[in-house]
């Protein structure tokens, strides 16, 4: 049966399938992908590279970790070519079983004692297979959700997906915490990391039960019934839209720079010798912090279609460049319960602008063109915004000794994301299944803030 051959009650059920299966999927995917960013900062400098200094040995934790944010816009490339031309739900199956065996695999992987060079060698090469994973996954599950849902409520419908970000962090490290409190931290860096890693395959198997039961999404299936998918639609999307792909990467400057140090970085940050704090002490606070966002993103999200979603956006950059000078205050103060409040509130900026974040993004491309345009400027990001971003905040810190070096770095990726903000258009209240709506005559209109 074809979507539009629906009912309105098998309309409605298909909707609530589409948002379940989408943020059910995107949990799973980045539940593997944050358990490698918490065991690169806490275990994985002694697991993998042992015989080096404790800098030197999470400076090459950190690289690997960049490596997956290197290889994201390869698998939006990859997967957004297919999903644009045969459909949405066949790559989201691939994509969640690409990541779910290269997690595996990891957590199945000798330590450099065992295996010598060989062993950071191979995690490299599965980390590389979780970005291209994971690159594929984000485009296909907002318009799985979003392409379904009503199209006045489309900020709500493609924040939902997000929310697999929050989860998929209570998750990870909540299973972390769990492990490291049960057996120690000596037996949990020893073989105690490696369960979360091997339980990937459970919720794998759960995630492709669920997304087989959704149907393709109505407005891609009326693109194939009037023939017009585009052959090539990576070369296609950046001939016509070159600086909404350009714009959308910036765009997330200021959302996963910061992300990526709140949830990475910080967890060596508070637990060196300076700081000192537990690792359940930073593990805990981080879920607090996702827990927040379970109701944050959606909340957002749904504000965004009743306001101006940019705006949302402009507000959530500017508090963040703020917030970064403030953070690092709290985290320096010596107080723990100031420590831990700002650990568990550090994501509420972040959430402002990841709830209309999808559908800002996905609504500057046309439904044939969509899957690929989307996750190219989405990924994209991940090369200058938040793969390096661990990196450089290690970096920065070792060079100044002090956190407010990573506050200015927070500062200038929210001036960035602003400049990127004055450069998109509104398509918030445009009919985006009508491919008439991205011609040149009548292409959107201006941000008016």
């Amino acid at each position: 049966m074809e979507p539009a051959a629906l009912g309105s009650q098998e309309q409605r059920s298909q909707v609530r399938k589409a948002a379940v299966a989408s943020t059910i999927g995107t949990t799973i995917e980045w539940y593997d992908y944050f358990l490698y960013g918490a065991a690169a900062a806490l275990v994985f400098p002694h697991v993998f590279f042992p015989h080096m200094s404790p800098y030197l040995g999470l400076i090459s934790a950190f690289a690997t970790y960049f490596v997956g944010f290197l290889a994201r816009p390869v698998g939006a490339a990859i997967f957004g070519h297919w999903g644009d031309r045969i459909g949405r739900k066949a790559m989201l199956i691939i994509t969640l079983l690409m990541m779910g065996i290269s997690t595996a695999l990891i957590g199945a992987l000798p330590g450099a004692e065992a295996w010598g060079e060989a062993a950071p060698i191979i995690l490299i090469i599965l980390r590389v297979f979780q970005g291209i994973a994971v690159g594929g996954e984000w485009g296909g599950s907002i318009l799985l959700s979003m392409e379904w849902g009503d199209q006045k409520r489309r900020g709500l419908m493609a924040s939902w997906p997000q929310l697999g970000v929050a989860i998929g962090i209570i998750l990870s490290t909540g299973l972390m915490a769990l492990f490291n409190g049960i057996m120690g931290t000596d037996a949990f860096i020893a073989w105690g990391w490696r369960i979360p890693f091997l339980l990937s395959l459970v919720l794998v198997a759960i995630g492709l039960y669920i997304r087989l039961k959704i149907m393709e999404t109505p407005m891609f299936a009326a693109v194939v019934k009037t023939k017009k998918t585009e052959k090539a639609p990576v070369l296609e999307v950046i001939r016509r839209y070159p600086k909404e792909i350009i714009l959308s990467a910036l765009l997330r400057m200021s959302e996963q720079m910061p992300f990526y140090i709140v949830t990475a970085f910080v967890l060596s940050y508070l637990t060196d010798k300076n700081h000192n704090y537990s690792y359940n002490f930073v593990l805990i606070g981080t879920m607090v912090a996702a827990a927040l966002e379970l109701f944050f993103v959606p909340f957002f999200g749904h504000l965004s279609d009743k306001m101006s979603r940019l705006r949302i956006y402009q507000l959530g950059a500017a508090i963040t460049g703020v917030w970064g000078f403030v953070y690092f205050a709290l985290l320096d103060s010596g107080i723990g319960w100031l420590v831990f409040l700002a650990v568990c509130v550090a994501l509420i900026p972040h959430a402002m602008q990841y709830g209309p974040q999808a559908s800002i993004i996905a609504e500057n491309f046309p439904t044939n063109l969509r899957y690929t345009g989307a996750g190219l400027g989405y990924q994209l990001a991940s090369i200058i915004a938040g793969g390096p971003a661990a990196l450089v905040a290690t970096i920065l810190l070792h060079n100044f000794g002090t956190g407010y070096a990573v506050s200015v770095y927070i500062l200038v990726s929210a001036l960035i994301t602003i400049a990127a903000t004055l450069g998109l258009k509104d398509y918030s209240r445009s009919d985006i299944s009508d491919p008439d709506t991205y011609s040149p005559r009548v292409k959107g209109t201006r941000n008016a803030s």
